[in-house]
């Protein structure tokens, strides 16, 4: 029964409306795979069976009577924790917030529960979602299921967990410096940060966008058509317009596309990243691209500037904590947060001023080229239970120098795989188009996903369970 999880979610969709499979069969075998498997990844919160049963019975009625709910009716679908689904707490991943069942949903919930879709669980992150990993005071340990001893990124830690071991196809995230693709990178997934405001959310902030994070290009498609509808609440959102998602793959023939291999601060890319990268290059030239190196779009300063103003932000939302409730905060987080008190109101201002910087720098480097490719991630993994790759509350961003400029710029971007490091372990591509050019983006890796070839190598618990 677990090979049923393996298909695509058009598949499973397809065989639910020619009854030819079940809803609830094929919750069941994804909740015997979860039980199986979650004791050694991690990677889910207010994981509910027993309702997911009962929502996958009435989408079987539905089906049978020819009367589906929604274009994802009885597909089950995973959400961030940070995301609200009302009912639910939304504990921010620490231990230091009471847990108060959301009032509503956010807008991504919304979507997903109005076209049918089972939100069967939530899935962890961090505490704030302040770090690349799965390390949390209040979530169990998040591990990446091609070697639990390794870390699976973050702050979508969980989701980039869920989708590498099968937990279905569907699963969705938050990106505020690289929390899709860096761990979409390090875990194999496709991972999809969108223009801002394409997808709403709620709450939102410079740079925050939600993106699904799903094992191909055609599942995020799937995705795209359903949460990118409109929600008032999202104050960032660009005007709606209905976008064909499923594009066919990019002709690059005639297309200017920059390699960008150095980002200008931060940990230098691993030479096993950067040979899979250049690959990568080499796949989009041999196909008729012209590749064009271009210097990085980020500095120390802007890169330290932005550290300052988020450490004085988070420090503002721990201290109105008690005592008490702040001790419970991850040390991590607490230590590199609390220096943001000695931070002035002209650093703090001067910090955040460094986000337009970015945004100018991002801006000015699609004036020569269509599109840009560089990794994802500079390394290839770090243990499971570092709070990220330097491990030091010194340096918490020295890895997001790649992905943070394309929140602040707003520029849709992608990480999609593009080859394994000795060790086995993903590498991901880094795929980035200009504001409002989402379609491309998908294009792109459409293109490049079928030039790589499937991955058929995901690992799988409960198999491993089954042979033992």
């Amino acid at each position: 029964m677990s090979d049923i999880l393996d298909k695509s979610a058009r598949e499973t969709l397809a065989a639910f409306a020619a009854k030819s499979l079940s809803p609830v069969d094929y919750m069941t075998a994804l909740i015997a795979r979860v039980e199986a498997s979650e004791p050694k990844v991690g990677a889910l919160y207010a994981f509910e069976p027993e309702r997911s049963l009962a929502e996958a019975k009435a989408a079987e009625a539905r089906y049978m009577a020819g009367a589906p709910k929604g274009a994802l009716d009885g597909m089950p679908v995973t959400i961030k924790e940070l995301i609200a689904v009302k009912g639910e707490p939304v504990p921010l991943g620490t231990a230091a917030i009471d847990l108060v069942p959301a009032e509503d949903d956010a807008p991504t919930s919304a979507r997903l529960r109005e076209d049918g879709a089972i939100m069967f669980a939530k899935t962890t992150c961090p505490d704030y979602g302040m770090l690349s990993s799965g390390l949390s005071s209040f979530h169990q340990l998040a591990r990446n299921p091609w070697k639990l001893s390794e870390n699976p990124g973050g702050s979508s830690a969980g989701a980039s967990a869920a989708g590498a071991a099968g937990y279905g196809p569907l699963h969705v995230g938050t990106d505020i410096g690289g929390s899709v693709r860096l761990p979409a990178g390090w875990t194999g997934l496709f991972g999809f940060k969108p223009t801002l405001g394409r997808i709403p959310i709620y709450p939102y902030y410079t740079g925050r966008a939600a993106g699904p994070m799903t094992p191909t290009v055609d599942d995020a498609a799937l995705l795209m058509q359903t949460i990118t509808r409109p929600d008032w609440r999202d104050a960032t959102s660009p005007a709606y317009e209905p976008i064909n998602w499923d594009v066919a793959p990019a002709d690059v023939r005639g297309m200017k596309i920059g390699l960008m291999l150095d980002a200008g601060c931060g940990i230098d890319a691993e030479p096993e990243v950067m040979a899979a990268v250049q690959a990568a290059a080499e796949a989009f030239a041999a196909h008729g691209a012209e590749i064009v190196p271009i210097a990085p779009v980020l500095s120390r300063e802007m890169l330290d500037g932005l550290d300052v103003a988020w450490r004085a932000r988070f420090w503002g939302m721990m201290e109105a904590l008690s005592p008490e409730k702040r001790a419970m905060i991850l040390p991590y987080i607490r230590e590199w947060a609390a220096s943001g008190a000695a931070a002035s109101p002209v650093q703090v201002a001067q910090g955040f001023d460094q986000t337009f910087a970015m945004r100018k720098t991002a801006a000015e480097a699609f004036q020569k080229v269509d599109a840009i490719l560089s990794p994802v991630n500079p390394n290839v993994s770090y243990p499971a239970d570092w709070a990220s790759p330097t491990n030091d509350p010194i340096r918490p961003f020295e890895h997001i120098c790649f992905t943070v400029p394309w929140n602040m710029g707003e520029q849709p971007a992608c990480s999609i795989n593009c080859g394994f490091s000795a060790s086995g372990m993903p590498i991901g591509l880094q795929i980035v188009a200009p504001r409002f050019q989402d379609a491309k983006v998908f294009a792109l890796a459409k293109a490049y996903e079928g030039w790589r070839g499937p991955i058929t190598s995901w690992p799988r618990y409960d198999r491993e369970l089954a042979l033992a």
